[in-house]
């Protein structure tokens, strides 16, 4: 591994090269970053793969939905579809990203929407919605084009991007400088029990700029849900299972893995690329893994965001009769931060 690094090395610095010279056009407003007249609020991460923006997305969702009338803005990953669109629930993985529609699914009343150009997709959202006043862009960190009021970067507590390197060697697409453009750096999945001592060292190693704000958060994980329809699985029966077969699809599966060993005695797994588009022949080895464990007492658990790429027919003919559960998650930022973070998005619509 550490030969491959070496032998990565001068492609790592020539793609580092090539997007810091692109930063640096933005800097010198030689590329012009387009304001609107509305708050912008972008999420972001510095790394290929999971780090906790949805879930972020979705903490920012429930604290304005009641007062703003807000959009989100996806460019829709994995979509097959093209150019603007509104996503509702009613929609598949294939039209509007796994991410939109699981935001859909969850928050009716929310304008969620697609398009790979942020600025043309803000532009039709302020003529679409009437009485817009807020956008929260999902995925836009490196987005430079919109000048976003509030700039969230998020990082995960496990894989900080001060020790990561840059694309192809690490996961980073661009330096760890490249952070100081944040007004709020999160880091994400921490211990629920969180010691001073941690934070200070994490504090020390992000090193933030000043006037950056750094808020610490942790997973929740909410109640078990059906993947097709059939009665939810009361926690009286969650005590009983015996084996537990966990399918996912994401970047970085530990936290869920961690979680379920205190559901069961026997934790399989079945792990696919993140962002997995599940194949006919995925779902039967789905099928297949969960009959051939030796015991009656036995579920499938999946993410949130699997779930969306497993909703559909196919799916629910291959996995008929077999019990199926995801579990939704929640951020929730430690007690001294979430005053901070809420205080932070809520002045930027005041």
């Amino acid at each position: 591994m550490e030969l491959l690094r070496y032998l990565l090395y001068p492609f790592a610095l020539v793609y580092g090269f090539i997007i810091f010279i692109r930063n640096k056009l933005f800097d010198l407003k030689l590329i012009k970053s387009v304001p609107f007249p509305i708050p912008i609020i972008s999420i972001g991460n510095l790394v290929v793969g999971g780090s906790g923006k949805t879930p972020t997305v979705e903490y920012i969702t429930r604290l304005l939905k009641d007062q703003y009338k807000i959009a989100t803005l996806s460019r829709g990953y994995k979509r097959k579809s093209r150019g603007f669109q509104i996503v509702t629930a009613a929609d598949t993985p294939d039209k509007s990203g796994d991410e939109p529609l699981q935001y859909a699914c969850k928050f009716p009343e929310v304008t969620v929407s697609v398009d790979e150009s942020r600025r043309h997709g803000i532009r039709q959202l302020m003529a679409e919605v009437p009485g817009l006043e807020v956008v929260i862009l999902d995925d836009a960190f490196q987005h430079r084009y919109v000048k976003a009021g509030l700039s969230i970067l998020v990082t995960d507590y496990h894989r900080i991007y001060t020790k990561d390197h840059i694309l192809p060697v690490g996961r980073l697409r661009e330096f760890a400088s490249g952070s100081k453009r944040a007004d709020i750096i999160v880091v994400s999945k921490t211990p629920k029990i969180f010691s001073p001592l941690i934070r200070r060292q994490l504090l020390e190693d992000l090193k933030p700029a000043t006037g950056q704000v750094v808020c610490f958060s942790y997973i929740a994980y909410d109640t078990w849900e059906p993947l097709f329809p059939s009665v939810p699985l009361p926690e009286s029966e969650q005590q009983k299972i015996i084996s537990i077969l966990m399918v996912t699809g994401i970047a970085f599966p530990s936290p869920l893995e961690e979680h379920l060993r205190r559901f069961c005695s026997d934790l399989n797994k079945l792990e696919f690329a993140d962002h997995r588009d599940f194949t006919e022949d995925d779902l039967i080895k789905i099928r297949d893994k969960f009959n051939a464990l030796p015991t009656r007492k036995k579920v499938i658990v999946t993410t949130e965001k699997d779930a969306m790429r497993l909703r559909n027919d196919k799916a629910a003919a291959i996995l008929s009769g077999i019990p199926v559960y995801y579990l939704p998650i929640r951020f929730c930022f430690h007690p001294q931060d979430k005053d901070v973070f809420d205080s932070a998005i809520l002045s930027q619509m005041r």
